[in-house]
């Protein structure tokens, strides 16, 4: 397959990027680094991505971001910030992408445990998180030729503990195998809509 991944240069995007890499034809997408530029808060960079590309097989989102903030200190534009990239930008990707996805292609988003165990100052990218969650599960009922489409959401990574581990204090870190796994699953399976959870329920 020809797998487009934006984000494959992240802390977990890197390690995704690597394994598919094995069996597919592994296109990286990113702001600074990869084979092609984007900007995710941005339609007209998506859309010159996929102009840049062409058709693909499956397109894997690891990218986006919201302000983490105590909530009486977030304004309306710092929600602005997640509902642009990682809402938005994922809808847009989405949007813009299916017309250049092969018949029986695929979407992969990504979200995190926050959807379900928020902590504190996350109330922007919880948010945003459980809205991608509903966005999916409504767009696999209309999407056209047998696309699919599914959201890895993913608890706090053994890669990303030194940075993370104080804002989730007893969350167990999930191991890079097994959230590699979920977006195998998503990819190389054929389910849709769903919501593809790799955290123990803490």
């Amino acid at each position: 397959m020809k797998i487009l991944i934006i984000g494959g240069n992240g802390t977990i995007g890197k390690k995704v990027s690597t394994h598919l890499s094995r069996k597919h034809d592994v296109l990286i997408a990113g702001r600074t680094s990869g084979d092609v530029a984007v900007d995710i808060a941005d339609r007209q960079s998506i859309e010159a991505m996929f102009a840049a590309v062409g058709r693909v097989d499956a397109v894997v989102c690891i990218a986006g971001e919201a302000k983490w903030a105590a909530f009486d200190s977030m304004t309306e534009e710092d929600f602005y910030i997640g509902l642009k990239s990682k809402l938005m930008g994922q809808v847009n990707l989405v949007s813009i992408g299916q017309k250049y996805l092969n018949a029986g292609g695929s979407f992969t988003l990504t979200t995190g445990i926050l959807a379900d165990h928020p902590v504190v100052l996350t109330t922007s990218a919880a948010m945003v998180n459980g809205g991608i969650h509903s966005f999916v599960k409504a767009a696999s009922l209309e999407l056209p030729h047998g696309i699919r489409i599914n959201v890895v959401s993913s608890g706090l990574v053994e890669d990303a503990v030194e940075k993370y581990e104080a804002y989730f204090p007893g969350h167990n870190p999930i191991p890079m195998k097994k959230v590699i796994n979920g977006y195998v699953k998503s990819i190389e399976g054929k389910g849709t809509g769903e919501i593809i959870r790799m955290y123990d329920n803490c």
